[in-house]
């Protein structure tokens, strides 16, 4: 566990780079408790072990060999849904998340593991051509009325509640995947102003394809030629979330040497995890002399979308449009990258919107990566939560930057019956930007 814990200083933000043993690191934690009420999991089981500093106490003991790794102290780093929330509200700077990422691995290399959800994760989803035949097995049985034939005649959801409470998670497959119409170099409108390199992503590219167009079109539009490699993966951040750093150091290499073969000012994503897990490939690399210096270059362009056409102050012309929004805050955008003023301060600037604010509105919705999948019982609570938040607000829109965030939103309007639609930040600017 020690050694585990040891390799923080391997994958951290630089102001852990200066930490130089174990008892730095949990001495950081002074136990104030500032942190038990933004934690999603302490509000819900009010167990102290569920909180931050139980956490981190566990985590101390287990890597002082004081505590053995269990089935509790697996359960405890898996149920933390790693938002980081707690990193926000902590007046010491804690970096929690890095902390409990670092648990995971020793949780993993233990066996305490799902073999499912490590052959997805290794498997699947890393691998772009097995992640599109997933999707398209996925689409035929959408569309083909064996999902309809399950539901209806053999009741299946009676049969399987769990199952199919899951499955209804899964959003509808498109036909055609952004890597395939979107090109190796996108033409500015216009003069050329910016040259940006763009990631479409893994779940983006098969999942929400219209995202990732509204993207490069609106980046066009502002005078931005976009570069996107045909080689790019995966960049790694589900695995690293999830305690599988060998994994995610080996995409995270593929898109250094791959995005390194172009120039470009800034690497833009609309996904939020991809995006906070990116700007880590610098600290990742750091005792790598080969990878080093490229990845802290790779890390240092890495923005936003919204970031990008915050700090670029650029000229936008936009069409009138009368819409009550609200926004969510992808755990990733404001704990994570510190992202919160950028997105609204450019929807401030469009005539006839009318911006309400959200209550909770960086709290997690309960996605958290594949925690929907693996907790769905308490993620659900929390979704639910979020909703009426929502509700309350009485917007047509909510929006939001992170295909996870997407996909729970949209469930949870299914799920509970509201009347709201569910846009990603660059569709909305895209649709009204002329």
């Amino acid at each position: 566990m020690k050694k585990a814990i040891n390799k923080l200083k391997d994958y951290n933000s630089d102001s852990f780079n200066e930490i130089r043993d174990l008892t730095d690191i949990y001495s950081q934690c002074i136990h104030c408790g500032m942190c038990l009420t933004s934690c999603p999991t302490y509000l819900i089981t009010n167990f102290e072990r569920s909180s931050p500093r139980g956490r981190i106490k566990l985590i101390k003991s287990a890597a002082e060999g004081q505590l053995t790794i269990s089935d509790t102290f697996a359960y405890e780093m898996n149920f933390c849904l790693d938002c980081q929330a707690c990193e926000t509200a902590c007046p010491a700077g804690v970096k929690f998340g890095k902390m409990v990422e670092a648990a995971r691995v020793e949780v993993e290399r233990k066996g305490y593991h799902s073999i499912i959800k490590s052959f997805f994760l290794n498997k699947i989803i890393p691998n772009k051509n097995r992640l599109k035949l997933a999707a398209k097995i996925l689409r035929f049985y959408q569309m083909s009325g064996i999902r309809t034939f399950l539901h209806s005649a053999v009741k299946i959801d009676k049969i399987f509640p769990g199952l199919m409470k899951i499955e209804g998670l899964s959003p509808d497959v498109p036909k055609v995947f952004s890597d395939s119409f979107i090109k190796e170099e996108n033409k500015p409108v216009g003069k050329e102003k910016f040259r940006l390199a763009f990631a479409y992503g893994c779940l983006m590219n098969v999942f929400f394809p219209d995202v990732n167009k509204d993207t490069v079109e609106l980046l066009n539009k502002i005078g931005a030629l976009v570069i996107s490699p045909t080689g790019q993966t995966c960049c790694g951040s589900l695995n690293a979330h999830n305690g599988q750093f060998k994994k995610a150091r080996e995409l995270a290499e593929i898109n250094i040497k791959e995005f390194g073969k172009y120039k470009y000012d800034y690497l833009i994503s609309n996904s939020a995890g991809c995006g906070a897990f990116m700007k880590e490939y610098g600290a990742l690399f750091r005792d790598d002399e080969k990878l080093c210096d490229q990845a802290r270059l790779f890390s240092s362009k890495v923005r936003d979308l919204t970031e990008f056409l915050y700090e670029a102050q650029t000229t936008m012309h936009y069409k009138n449009s009368v819409k009550d929004i609200t926004y969510h805050d992808a755990c990733h955008h404001v704990h994570s990258q510190k992202i919160y003023d950028q997105p609204r301060e450019l929807l401030k600037q469009i005539k006839g919107i009318n911006l309400i604010p959200l209550e909770d509105s960086t709290k997690c919705c309960g996605s958290a990566g594949i925690y929907n999948i693996l907790h769905y019982d308490t993620s659900m609570e929390l979704l639910k939560q979020k909703m009426n938040n929502i509700d309350k607000t009485k917007a047509d829109i909510v929006l939001t930057g992170n295909p996870g965030c997407l996909l729970q939103l949209n469930y949870g309007i299914k799920n509970f019956n509201k009347n709201i639609h569910v846009m990603h930040t660059a569709s909305l600017l895209n649709e009204i930007i002329s």
